[in-house]
């Protein structure tokens, strides 16, 4: 038992060193040899791996299908819902083939790829000078919108999470700022940013993540289900006087993206901080039920649900929600369900 002890944990450290080098080096060939294809083949590969991804990832797609059950009730046949999941893992892997692809992009050759509708150029103006957060959803290339803003002038700071392999979060940080960003760890994060947005800079988050209910969430409604998501965007906002700039990257069928920009927001400190980010997310939720592919519809954007039964239209949620006694308490008193005794199979948190 000794000799297996003294062993085994060198093993493992000899096959976690293996695949952190065969991915890194899958990754680096990647990013290698993507600029160098056409467009087409691109576009080509990212529908046959989104094909594959949706044919493999089967809790993926139990949790895609049910999302899109549940958003979208009767809307929606079965044979639809898949053919939206489909289309939701074509995206996403036509997301980070373009990361890796975009290091083909320059101030110069941007333009030939995206369409750019701005609904108030003023406030982009206004960006310009004061700074702003700047913020979208999980929708279309998040990705490459990001670097096309910063082609055009506007250096985000952003927060992203740190892979395991050290060397594959130098790849992704040395692809996501070749624009002009700085992509930062997630320690220290809130203080980073203030910093950067009190010297005219600018943040770019990503505002659909579901995190448990607490001081840093808000209970919004999100096709017609209470969840809880950040509210960093609009704290910050209200505490340094900034827009919030909202809008989203929809892939076009050619090869090219549109961009548009929504309203810009601008929350005083005397606002309701759960309004707000209501209001955020209505633009994005629009956005979706127009182009539902675009969203990523596997991810669990309903881990908590609150107990009682919700003021909402379908009050059931997806298997894999929790319920959660927390999460009604942070639902306003006139919207708030009655609390009640958990059903047998009712999980907790």
């Amino acid at each position: 038992m000794r000799h297996r002890n003294a062993i085994f944990p060198n093993t493992k450290r000899h096959v976690k060193k293996l695949r952190y080098f065969f991915e890194t080096a899958l990754l680096e060939t990647a990013a290698w040899v993507l600029p160098l294809l056409p467009r087409r083949l691109v576009m080509a590969l990212s529908r046959g791996i989104g094909i594959l991804a949706y044919l493999g990832d089967k809790r993926g797609r139990k949790t895609a299908l049910d999302n899109l059950r549940c958003a979208f009730g009767d809307r929606y046949t079965l044979a639809e819902r898949q053919r939206i999941a489909r289309g939701s893992y074509q995206n996403f892997a036509r997301t980070f083939l373009d990361l890796f692809w975009s290091a083909k992009l320059t101030a110069d050759t941007w333009q030939r790829h995206f369409i750019i509708n701005i609904a108030d150029p003023a406030a982009e103006a206004k960006a310009r000078k004061n700074g702003a957060v700047w913020v979208t959803p999980h929708f279309g290339n998040f990705e490459l919108i990001s670097q096309v803003w910063g082609f055009r002038g506007f250096p985000f700071t952003v927060v992203a999470q740190d892979f395991k392999n050290p060397a594959i979060t130098r790849i992704f940080k040395r692809l996501r700022e070749q624009s002009g960003h700085t992509f930062i760890s997630q320690d220290n994060a809130m203080i980073k940013l203030v910093k950067a947005l009190k010297r005219q800079g600018h943040a770019g988050l990503l505002t659909d993540l579901n995190i448990a209910p607490g001081r840093a969430a808000a209970a919004i409604q999100c096709f017609g289900r209470w969840t809880c998501v950040p509210t960093l965007h609009v704290e910050l906002a209200k505490r340094l006087g900034l827009s919030i700039i909202t809008g989203v990257c929809r892939p076009l069928p050619d090869g090219r993206y549109e961009a548009n920009l929504f309203e810009a927001i601008e929350p005083t400190a005397e606002d309701n901080t759960r309004e707000m980010t209501q209001r955020v997310w209505d633009h994005f939720e629009k956005a979706i039920r127009e182009h539902p592919e675009c969203w990523l519809w596997m991810y669990k954007h309903w881990r908590y649900r609150p107990v009682g039964v919700p003021e909402a239209p379908h009050p059931d949620y997806p298997f894999y929600s929790n319920y959660s006694w927390d999460l009604v308490d942070m639902i306003p008193e006139s919207l708030r369900p009655q609390k009640q005794p958990l059903p047998p199979e009712g999980r907790t948190c």
